[in-house]
């Protein structure tokens, strides 16, 4: 598994509906973590790199109605050995 963090802009505040989305989104196939950053303007994703790449997870937010605009640059992978380290 390579956790992989990212985070996205939103492109407009959210509403009831996304934020439902938002709590459903951990059961998506290779997301680990989505929550909103305390900012209120940004989205922070952990997924699996190895199942994921960084369009899917986007077009996966954009699928369920999260208003996602571009990302910021992702972190290093963070591959099992690295968090046994």
């Amino acid at each position: 598994m390579t956790k992989v963090d990212i985070t996205f802009k939103l492109s407009r505040p959210l509403e009831e509906p996304q934020f439902v989305a938002i709590s459903h989104m951990h059961s998506v196939y290779g997301f680990l973590a989505v929550r909103l950053k305390p900012s209120g303007d940004e989205l922070f994703v952990e997924y699996d790199a190895s199942r994921l790449s960084p369009k899917e997870v986007r077009a996966s937010l954009e699928q369920n109605g999260i208003p996602v605009a571009s990302p910021s640059a992702p972190a290093a992978p963070k591959t099992e050995e690295t968090l046994a380290g």
